[in-house]
Parts: C-alpha cells; sequence; structure tokens
C-alpha cells in the first residue's frame, strides 16, 4: 500500500493549556492546527474550553458568547483557510432569556468550507467532591444536553460526539457505536486527581467495547484558581491500544484512522452479533427535535 494511501485519513490532536485570555488561546490554537495541516492532516481535534477556561463562573459569564459571535467565526474562518475540517470544545451563550446565569458545554464540528455542519451539548453534568479535590458542581452554571446527536459523517469516518465527564457512561459510546460511528470523540479538560487514576483506563475501554477509534483531545497545566487539568491527549485503536499521544504541555499529534482495521477487528471478534438482546435492551434514542 502506497505512503498516501495509508495515511489518507490521518487526523491530528491537540493539546492546550488555555486560560481566559481568549486571544492567546486563539493563537495558540492555530500554531498548533496549522501545524496539523501541514502535516496533512484532513481533521483536527482540540479540547473542551479551547475559547477560554475561567477561574470562576462569574468570569465565565462574562467570557461566554453565542454559537454566532467571534469565536465561531474565527475558527471556521480558520478551517475554511486551511480546508481542514475541525472538532472543537467550546462554552455556548443560552437563546433562553431566562437561562442568563448557565451556558451550554458545547461539542461543534466544522468542515473544510468553515461550516458548522453538527453540535452536540453535553449530556453529563460533573457534579462530584472527590477527596483531595474542590467540590465542583457543573449544573450550577451548565445547562444540560437534551439528546444524543447521530454520528457526523467526515472524511475520516463517522464520528461520535461527546464531551469530557460522558466518557464514564458507556450508554452514551455504545448508542453512539449503534448508530454508526467510527469514532468516538471526547474533547475534555479532565482533572489531575481523576486523569491519573482513570483516564487512559476509560479510553482504553471505551474503544474496546465498542470497537472504534477514540479520540481524546485533552487541556493541560494549572488555572489561577489551583484547578489542574490532566493532559495525555491520545489516540486508541478499536483494539485498545494507544496509537498516538501528546507530550507534556502544548502539543500535536497524529494519527491514522484505518477503517479497514476496524472492520477486521469487527469481523474478527463479532460481539455486536453476540449481544443478547432477548435478556436486555440497547435502545437508542436521539429525541430529533
Amino acid at each position: 500500500m502506497a505512503e498516501s494511501e495509508r495515511l489518507s485519513n490521518l487526523i491530528a490532536v491537540c493539546q492546550l493549556a488555555c486560560r481566559s485570555d481568549k486571544d492567546k488561546n486563539r493563537e495558540d490554537s492555530k500554531r498548533l492546527v496549522t501545524k496539523a495541516a501541514k502535516s496533512g492532516a484532513k481533521m483536527v481535534f482540540l479540547p473542551e474550553g479551547t475559547d477560554y477556561l475561567a477561574d470562576t463562573i462569574e468570569e465565565s459569564m462574562k467570557l461566554v458568547e453565542p454559537m454566532d459571535g467571534p469565536t465561531v467565526k474565527y475558527y471556521q474562518e480558520l478551517a475554511s483557510s486551511l480546508g481542514i475540517w475541525l472538532s472543537i470544545g467550546i462554552h455556548s451563550k443560552s437563546d433562553d432569556p431566562s437561562e442568563s446565569d448557565r451556558l451550554y458545554n458545547r461539542h461543534v464540528i466544522i468542515d473544510s468550507s468553515g461550516k458548522v455542519v453538527e453540535f452536540y451539548d453535553k449530556l453529563h453534568l460533573y457534579d462530584m467532591a472527590v477527596e483531595g479535590m474542590a467540590p465542583i458542581k457543573e449544573s450550577s452554571w451548565t445547562i444540560p444536553g437534551e439528546k444524543i446527536v447521530p454520528p457526523v459523517t467526515s472524511p475520516v469516518g463517522n464520528i461520535g460526539l461527546a464531551i469530557c465527564y460522558d466518557l464514564r457512561f458507556p450508554e452514551l459510546s455504545l448508542s453512539l457505536a449503534k448508530q454508526g460511528a467510527d469514532i468516538l470523540t471526547y474533547p475534555s479538560a479532565f482533572l489531575q486527581t481523576t486523569g491519573l487514576a482513570h483516564w487512559e483506563a476509560l479510553l482504553r475501554a471505551r474503544a474496546i467495547e465498542n470497537q472504534c477509534y477514540v479520540v481524546a483531545a485533552a487541556q493541560t497545566g494549572q488555572l489561577k484558581s489551583g484547578r489542574v487539568t490532566y493532559g495525555h491527549s491520545m489516540v486508541v485503536d478499536p483494539w485498545g491500544q494507544i496509537i498516538a499521544s501528546c507530550h507534556e504541555g502544548q502539543d500535536v499529534c497524529l494519527a491514522n484512522i484505518d477503517l479497514d482495521y476496524l472492520k477486521s477487528v469487527r469481523k474478527q471478534m463479532p460481539v455486536w452479533s453476540h449481544r443478547r438482546t432477548d435478556v436486555y435492551k440497547l435502545s437508542v434514542d436521539t429525541k430529533d427535535s
């Protein structure tokens, strides 16, 4: 097989250290996305909070923009100028005046023409008090999503959309795989404590049980508030092997999405046909609006 054919589904995963300075965050992400595009990547995956990571809820509400605001437009223009698809995690303001004190945690897919082809709002909100960490109640400032978004057809395969804490809920990934996902995506800002314990294990588990590629772009570093994000952005193949990962700090890594290999794994181990749906049900409800 020719090298050009082997790398026909090349993707890039970016690891960022975003803070409250949106202009700097854009500069950092543009540098990595441009590097990825020059390397031949067809699609680049960016973390949760690529627009900003604020130190307080109040600061976040001041920084949040609507979907048609300058941040999304910036990434639409970047995608178009480089001829590349983007997966990006952002905050988004609600159109509902009664939700002026809450926002959406949103995963946006932009195609190579700069069009927003789909977006997903985080279903599972991180309300947690883990020993050794300050309690976090994401539901106090985030509006929960209401539906599973069917996989998006892209040049590198069918992409299932999720975000960070969604990783802990296999029901979502199973639903996306049942609907035809080749790739499960988790733009994240995983925290250091839980990242050390569970990040790699969960990503590999989602890949193995669904026989999908798993792409996890993550935030890294410490915020002024003291919160530390884990980093360790990676790509896992359908056999559960880590095939690409980022170094410490801001970085970009490359991986090839080999759909023939994915089909081979599923053929050799046909777990979908072995499911005992006569005993238990695996339903899919996308709650189409």
